[in-house]
């Protein structure tokens, strides 16, 4: 096996989720990676290493990144030697994303910025130091790259994808009634077909 496939999760995912994906590529080799960053500057650190940890002499390596695993890929990993990549419901603005969370918590940029974090009632703690990073290290994505997207992603707009798609060398899928997680079993059904399109 001279194939790699290389599986980076999303939030609260793990490396065994790369499991499901063995079944869809049987002459190539499937990794998850078990990355501990929580942040773009921790997976700026950690998984370029990691990378060449894992990829070493394979001549051929596909990365699947899931959710804000999208967003640590193309932040840190960008110059690498990647085929091509497939990302399911990829976090592809997160200047956006974050903005979009201040607004739905009610919090001003002054106000961030004066506090440092502020925790939300959705769970989510936004970070001044974040978002100036973000803003300071946009994601430089040049790879060929599949996108499949849920109808009713919650985290990120239908416009805003396609503005990263029309920007990059990327194709979108879409499924109706799909949502930011896709877990259900047509869900799952909708993305083995969608790889199998493009594998």
């Amino acid at each position: 096996m001279n194939k790699l496939i290389v599986y980076i999760h999303g939030k609260g995912g793990s490396e065994e989720e790369a499991e499901h994906y063995k079944a869809l590529f049987k002459d190539c080799e499937v990794i998850g990676f078990d990355y501990v960053a929580q942040s773009p500057w921790d997976a700026k650190d950690e998984l370029p290493s990691l990378f060449d940890s894992i990829c070493g002499d394979y001549e051929s390596v596909t990365v699947i990144a899931n959710s804000i695993g999208a967003y640590f890929t193309m932040i840190s990993l960008g110059d690498r030697r990647i085929e091509k990549a497939f990302f399911i419901s990829p976090v592809v603005n997160m200047e956006r994303l974050i903005k979009d969370m201040m607004m739905w918590a009610n919090v001003t940029e002054d106000e961030l910025r004066e506090k440092g974090e502020i925790e939300t009632t959705f769970g989510e703690t936004l970070s001044w130091m974040y978002l100036c990073y973000v803003r300071e290290h946009p994601a430089q994505w040049t790879i060929p790259t599949h996108i499949l997207y849920g109808e009713k992603d919650n985290l990120t707009s239908y416009e805003t994808v396609s503005e990263f798609v029309n920007q990059s060398n990327a194709t979108l899928t879409v499924m109706k009634n799909g949502e930011h997680w896709f877990h259900t079993e047509d869900q799952m059904k909708y993305l083995d077909n969608w790889i199998e399109q493009f594998a």
